[in-house]
């Protein structure tokens, strides 16, 4: 449903006052804040890794006692395995940006609260009854056809 001219004049004062108000609250509710801490840990995490990858190959290229360079094998892979797993979980995360829809003009938009929405499966029939009463609506048409 479109706004009228004067809904959207009013919205877009509203968003204004807003952002006069609480510049803060504002940036989060545009989710610039959680993009540019979903950025930094992703680029940290990417460091992190290459890091990892550094010690690893300077276990390799060094030539130490095979307990140290072990152990320096061991550092590197685990420090590898957190820089990745912490680039990967940033966007995963409930610090990432949250997904906003908007009318296509600049304002703060709707914020859908971070939930990834499934697409409804056709053929699946969502009543909104608790599992057991389906189960049991199901055993007694079975029950039924069979007698």
């Amino acid at each position: 449903m479109e706004l009228s001219e004067e809904e959207l004049r009013l919205l877009e004062q509203m968003e204004r006052a807003l952002v006069e108000e609480d510049p803060k609250f504002a940036s989060t509710l545009r989710g610039t804040s959680f993009q540019r801490t979903a950025r930094r840990r992703m680029i940290l995490g990417g460091v992190i890794l290459a890091v990892g990858i550094g010690l690893l190959v300077l276990a390799v290229l060094l030539d130490l006692s095979a307990v140290l360079q072990t152990v320096l094998g061991v550092a590197g892979f685990v420090v590898m395995l957190g820089g990745a797993v912490l680039a990967l979980t940033a966007a995963r995360s409930p610090s990432a940006p949250a997904k906003v829809r908007s009318s296509g003009r600049s304002g703060l938009g709707v914020v859908d609260g971070g939930r990834m929405h499934r697409p409804h499966r056709p053929g699946r029939q969502r009543n909104g009854s608790p599992f057991m009463e389906r189960v049991e609506e199901r055993w007694r048409r079975r029950r039924e056809r069979g007698l």
